[in-house]
């Protein structure tokens, strides 16, 4: 009778452990997904979101947001830039439950629905887009950071400043490249 019921104990405990062992932990991270309707992950950004055309912003979606997140943070930049990586545009303190960008975002400090945008390359608030000189392709980095916190900054904040201020902050992040070439 022991040896049944022991028996009975290991093959309870047994299913736990499988349990247990395929199991999401309960502090894992969603994965966050950035995409854009205006272009495909690695491909041209179209005209219309560049200097060539109307500089609008493309259209930006995201899924995957941590349940703790409490902002979030973009920053578009250019590595490929001839004095060095240049930015594009600088979005934090946007609410988490924000799930998107519309195209064509205001140029203003604030943006609708709360959010910040900082300077970009150009010393200006909001996004400038691609602006190359003629030559070999440049790639174009979004990044979106899920944040625990909201960032202690004053209204037009650059690149730097963001990045620094989110150090220790980032729950999760997400890249979306486009290119452009002259």
């Amino acid at each position: 009778m022991f040896s049944r019921f022991r028996d009975r104990q290991l093959k309870v405990l047994g299913c736990c452990v499988l349990l247990l062992a395929f199991a999401e932990p309960a502090y894992a991270q969603a994965t966050l997904k950035l995409s854009s309707s205006a272009f495909a992950p690695g491909s041209a950004i179209p005209k219309q979101y560049t200097c060539d055309g109307q500089d609008y912003s493309p259209a930006l979606t995201w899924t995957g947001v941590p349940a703790a997140a409490k902002t979030l943070a973009l920053i578009v930049d250019d590595p490929d830039a001839p004095m060095g990586t240049f930015v594009h545009w600088v979005v934090y303190n946007l609410p988490a439950s924000v799930r998107q960008l519309d195209q064509d975002v205001a140029k203003a400090p604030t943006i609708a629905g709360g959010g910040q945008q900082g300077r970009n390359g150009f010393g200006r608030d909001g996004y400038r887009g691609p602006c190359p000189p003629p030559g070999p392709t440049h790639h174009y980095h979004f990044r979106l950071y899920a944040l625990d916190t909201s960032l202690k900054l004053g209204p037009g904040a650059g690149a730097a400043e963001v990045e620094a201020a989110t150090k220790g902050h980032v729950l999760a992040s997400a890249e979306l490249v486009g290119t452009y070439s002259r």
